[in-house]
């Protein structure tokens, strides 16, 4: 069994509401249901909430929600982990335990079918434990800078000022969108940051966390630019 699941807790502080807020026309929780039945990678699509409006709302765009998470896996301080992992056993009493499992999260409205499918192509193929949605740096980090406690500027790494860009290795950080994982590590709580993990690179302007307002009106537009522009290609191409 393939189980997806969505995290979606009801107690979002920095925007409030924040899994079922609406974004470009539908409460951003949807985008990543749509994706993930669509992907036709999982055998159930579920949405773990401790919120009888989420719950509603998931169903309402093909989810299910076949339990109520506990208050105690529903606070600012849980981890994706413990909710996947309860997700997991709560199937495996059922007898239904889930050979692999991927979360994705409630606020990824970029995730893609192809990329769900392409992230569980990667699992199988690696034999990793995990393999997550990643992108790269639009920078060299090597080349970052901090201010000091003087006010002044120095760099993390003074022996890269005069090394070319382009001989810098490149370096990725989480896209924030979609965990795929074998039952037995999230059951064991193993780190997703491993080298046992395997990277589906996705591109960066696919990629934007969405933590604050500022964060999602920058979603929005590049949402809606996306959009716009696969509305332009397919009607150049019926012409």
């Amino acid at each position: 069994m393939k189980l997806a699941i969505i995290p979606a807790r009801g107690g979002s502080k920095r925007i409030p509401r924040k899994n079922i807020k609406p974004f470009c026309g539908k409460p951003i929780i949807a985008w990543s249901i749509e994706a993930a039945v669509e992907s036709a990678c999982f055998d159930e699509v579920v949405v773990s909430t401790d919120d009888g409006e989420i719950a509603e709302v998931a169903k309402r765009y093909g989810a299910s929600v076949p339990f109520t998470r506990p208050t105690g896996l529903a606070d600012d301080h849980t981890g994706t982990g413990a909710v996947v992992a309860h997700a997991i056993e709560w199937f495996a009493r059922l007898g239904r335990p889930p050979e692999l499992a991927c979360c994705i999260y409630a606020t990824a409205p970029f995730v893609t079918p192809d990329d769900l499918v392409r992230g569980l192509d990667v699992l199988e193929r690696s034999g990793s434990d995990y393999a997550f949605a990643v992108t790269g740096y639009a920078f060299p980090i090597q080349r970052a800078i901090r201010i000091n406690a003087a006010g002044r500027v120095e760099m993390f790494h003074p022996e890269h000022f005069t090394t070319r860009s382009q001989d810098l290795e490149p370096a990725f950080h989480d896209a924030g969108q979609f965990y795929w994982g074998r039952s037995s590590a999230w059951l064991a709580g193993k780190p997703v940051f491993s080298p046992d993990a395997s990277p589906v690179i996705l591109p960066r302007y696919r990629v934007q966390d969405i933590d604050t307002p500022e964060d999602w009106t920058h979603a929005e537009g590049m949402f809606g630019a996306i959009q716009n522009g696969a509305a332009a290609c397919c009607q150049r191409n019926d012409k």
